[in-house]
């Protein structure tokens, strides 16, 4: 392994071109940009300098002696042996390809995509407006710009856009209506609770199951999470036996 670069030295303390490093990438993405340009580094390492003589300032104090510096590191100590004691809990929570391909093949409805409908519509209050908009794209007007000229639904931005939907989403009146609709077709006024839209079917996706290497890796997540679940809860009915307390 290569020395990293000496970049100052305090009183024979020496900082390195890791310590830098290694205090950019502890820093929020945002906080660490401005840190990223010569310039940046420049003024983080005028810091590091600032807190090493920070540090050898309370030294020569014999702060370390001090008792509530001596409660804290203890509490800093406890804190990182439990999050170590935890992490090293939890990589007993390993999961095999044979676990992964059982789950998927024992839970099947958990990978299936329902079928879907996308559709655009416009909407508005009255039935006789709603009757002479479908006049007009019976006659060859744009139901995109009729969308953003009349519907009072936000879709009215994206020209009606509602996007794919799979059954139930919409209301019971809406869908009803959709579903009897060709791929293209316009639908006439359907009155629901929100007013009277026009419907006009774009396209439909058929149902699907998605293969095992679609997701493998959102499954293993959800398996070495469901271990790490089951680790921990054995461990604490463990302890809890071990160990008397009393919570207060």
């Amino acid at each position: 392994m290569t020395e990293s670069q000496v970049l100052a030295v305090v009183e024979g303390r020496e900082i390195t071109q890791d310590d830098l490093e290694m205090v950019i990438r502890s820093l929020d993405p945002r906080q660490a940009a401005q840190f990223q340009t010569e310039e940046g580094k420049e003024r983080l390492l005028q810091e590091l300098v600032h807190q090493e003589m920070i540090l050898l300032d309370a030294m020569e104090q014999n702060m370390e002696d001090n008792l509530d510096y001596q409660r804290s590191l203890k509490k800093m100590k406890d804190n990182f042996l439990k999050q170590y004691a935890m992490n090293a809990m939890f990589q007993k929570a390993q999961v095999t390809e044979e676990e992964v391909e059982a789950y998927y093949q024992e839970n099947p409805g958990q990978f299936e995509s329902p079928p879907q409908t996308l559709a655009s519509h416009i909407l508005v209050a009255e039935e006789e407006k709603a009757q002479e908009i479908k006049k007009d794209l019976d006659e060859g007007a744009s139901f995109e710009e009729q969308a953003k000229e009349h519907s009072s639904c936000p879709s009215s931005e994206k020209g009606g856009d509602l996007g794919y939907y799979p059954k139930g989403r919409m209301v019971p009146e809406f869908e009803t209506a959709a579903d009897e609709l060709a791929v293209g077709e316009v639908s006439a006024p359907v009155k629901t609770q929100f007013g009277y839209h026009i419907i006009k079917v774009m396209d439909r996706k058929e149902g699907e199951t998605r293969q095992l290497d679609e997701v493998r890796q959102q499954l293993e997540q959800h398996l070495v999470s469901q271990k790490q679940q089951n680790v921990y809860t054995d461990t604490v009915d463990r302890l809890t036996k071990k160990y008397s307390f009393e919570i207060k």
